[in-house]
């Protein structure tokens, strides 16, 4: 082409590579990086720069009559013209790295690389910072924490220094208080009466300095004028008018007692509130610690020293309560009571070494023949609760040796045994029982003596062969045994299952239960036996001391009916009491026959 100047111009396009058209930086930052075609001008060196048309990432394609054009001006061109354009195309392929990418590249990546590094360092010392915060805050909360509890500790300290010395000043005034009262006391015995004075007192009256009307006596309220005082209980006194309040005369003792801010004599007030002991009618000591301690019955609430327990004192074997001691003597030991009995002696020895009182001996049972009637009387109560037992089953009365021998000799012997000593059984065994067929009688220093045994051939007829009862217990204690073996025999007879301890006897201990009740309160139970049975004659079975014969019953086998129930209610075994508790339970809320049925059909009392 020839342009207006006439100079020769010759268009130059340069291919350019394609993977240099469109570079993305490493940190996210674009470039276009292009170089476009240019112009070389004739008879210059260098190159113009023009515009490139085509896109980017596409193949260039040269058309052979371009190829053709372009060799025709190759040959038109000089050598200095071809060097010209050989060095623009090496300088071109120059800024191209060995793998075919631009310088311009790498700089724009070592760019990037730095910030990423700048953000790095700047993210690390943030979290630096951080840390370093959250350290200095920790260290401030934990030295705070330190400062409160040593604020605290502090404040506790000066407190307890407070409390102990108002206790200490407290002690002081007390101290000073009674330092006080002992001189005015003791003034008061000791000094002299004046000339003259007329007073008959113990009390020695002295002249005093002050005018008439200075004191007022808290007793009488009248004035103190010449003479003796006492300044005692935050008042003033006439020797006279300070007086015991118990037996109302002068305390003229250099101490006295003090109870309900009211002065007594230190013996009045020992007299008036220690406690003495039922048994021996002494003061119950104190021991080593200077307490006063002693033991007391749960029901009778009678006190007694605790040595008595130890030494042999007399306890009744029907309602527990220790025998006391009328003659004053020490009481003796546990060996001798065969062969020495006490003056005056209250209670009865027993043939197996058993102790009875003599209130509980006033309805003891002794012999077979006599606890008939009772067996007949609980025969009927059962009847009346629909629980008929169509056996005639014996019923035996035996001292302790029979009745352990006869729970020796059975296989399942169950009854009435939890207890120190066992008081009946239900045999179901055939074997020979040694019974008392005739009631002792009752001999010197109340001893008893011509008690009558046989044997007695157990022959089995049906599951129970005999009920065993312990011989010289109350009637109402000999009633409710019988009513718990007779509960054995008729779970035996009626083929109730193998139960557990604890169903079996707790529902044997509520029939017990249930005939108390019924002989307290209905009004139809037996007199017990008179106090006739003492007399060393009374060995006939129609004597008046028979425990079957109706009449009213004394105040004390009333008493003595409610400590057999207590004992029921409060026994602590698993079998008798837990047993009783829930059986009774069962049967205030479903009745007696619901829970017997459930017995019998689950072997577990209903809940």
């Amino acid at each position: 082409m020839v342009d207006n100047t006439g100079e020769e111009e010759v268009e130059l396009s340069i291919l350019l590579p394609q993977s240099n058209l469109l570079q993305k930086p490493a940190c996210g930052h674009l470039r276009d990086t292009h170089l476009v075609p240019g112009k070389l001008l004739k008879g210059s060196d260098h190159i113009s720069l023009g515009q490139y048309q085509g896109k980017f990432g596409e193949d260039r394609i040269w058309d052979d009559h371009r190829i053709s054009m372009q060799e025709a001006i190759k040959d038109d061109l000089t050598d200095i013209e071809k060097e010209d354009i050989d060095r623009a195309i090496a300088l071109s392929l120059s800024q191209e790295d060995p793998k075919g990418k631009k310088v311009v590249e790498d700089d724009s990546q070592s760019e990037d690389e730095q910030l990423c590094k700048i953000d790095d360092e700047e993210d690390e010392y943030l979290a630096k910072i951080q840390q370093e915060e959250d350290e200095q805050l920790a260290k401030l909360q934990q030295e705070e924490d330190e400062q409160l509890a040593k604020l605290q500790q502090e404040e506790d300290e000066r407190l307890a220094k407070i409390q102990q010395a108002e206790v200490e000043r407290l002690a002081k005034a007390q101290l000073e208080e009674d330092e006080q009262l002992a001189r005015a006391i003791q003034e008061s015995l000791t000094i002299g009466s004046s000339p003259g004075s007329d007073n008959d007192s113990s009390f020695l009256s002295y002249p005093h300095p002050f005018p008439p009307g200075y004191r007022i006596c808290a007793g009488c309220k009248t004035e103190i004028g010449q003479g003796r005082f006492l300044s005692c209980m935050g008042g003033v006194w006439h020797p006279e008018c300070f007086c015991c309040h118990a037996c109302r005369l002068p305390i003229t003792d250099y101490e006295f007692s003090m109870s309900s801010n009211r002065p007594f004599h230190k013996s009045c007030y020992r007299e008036k509130h220690h406690p003495r002991c039922d048994v021996c009618k002494n003061f119950i000591p104190t021991n080593s610690s200077g307490l006063i301690e002693y033991r007391a019955h749960p029901f009778w609430l009678q006190k007694y020293c605790p040595s008595h327990e130890l030494d042999g004192t007399p306890r009744c074997c029907s309602c527990e309560r220790m025998e006391e001691l009328t003659d004053g003597s020490v009481p003796f030991l546990l060996l001798s009571f065969r062969s020495v009995q006490p003056r005056d002696a209250k209670y009865l020895l027993l043939d197996d070494g058993r102790k009875l009182c003599l209130e509980c001996l006033d309805s003891s049972i002794m012999d077979t023949h006599e606890c008939q009637p009772l067996y007949l009387e609980i025969q009927e109560f059962y009847e009346g609760l629909n629980m008929k037992l169509e056996q005639q089953i014996p019923m035996l009365l035996v001292e302790r040796q029979a009745l352990n021998e006869a729970m020796e000799g059975e296989k399942n012997a169950s009854g009435h045994h939890h207890l120190p000593e066992t008081r009946g059984l239900c045999l179901s065994e055939e074997q020979t029982v040694t019974t008392i067929s005739r009631r002792p009688r009752i001999g010197a220093g109340y001893r008893v003596i011509d008690m009558i045994t046989e044997p007695y051939k157990l022959i089995r007829r049906c599951e129970v062969t005999a009920i065993l009862v312990l011989y010289g217990l109350p009637r109402l204690l000999t009633g409710s045994i019988l009513a718990h073996e007779m509960m054995h025999a008729w779970l035996r007879l009626k083929g109730y299952p193998n139960l557990s301890p604890e169903v079996e006897e707790g529902i044997c201990q509520v029939m017990a239960h249930m005939w108390l009740d019924s002989e307290l309160y209905s009004g139809s139970g037996n007199d017990g036996a008179s106090s006739s049975s003492l007399s060393s004659s009374s060995s006939s079975p129609s004597s008046s001391t028979a425990s079957s014969k109706k009449g009213k019953r004394s105040n004390f086998e009333k008493k003595l009916g409610e400590f057999f129930k207590h004992q029921i209610e409060s026994d602590t075994s698993s079998a008798y009491g837990d047993g009783f508790r829930s059986g009774n339970q069962a049967m205030l809320k479903y009745g007696l026959k619901r829970t017997l049925d459930h017995i019998h059909m689950t072997g577990s009392f209903p809940y």
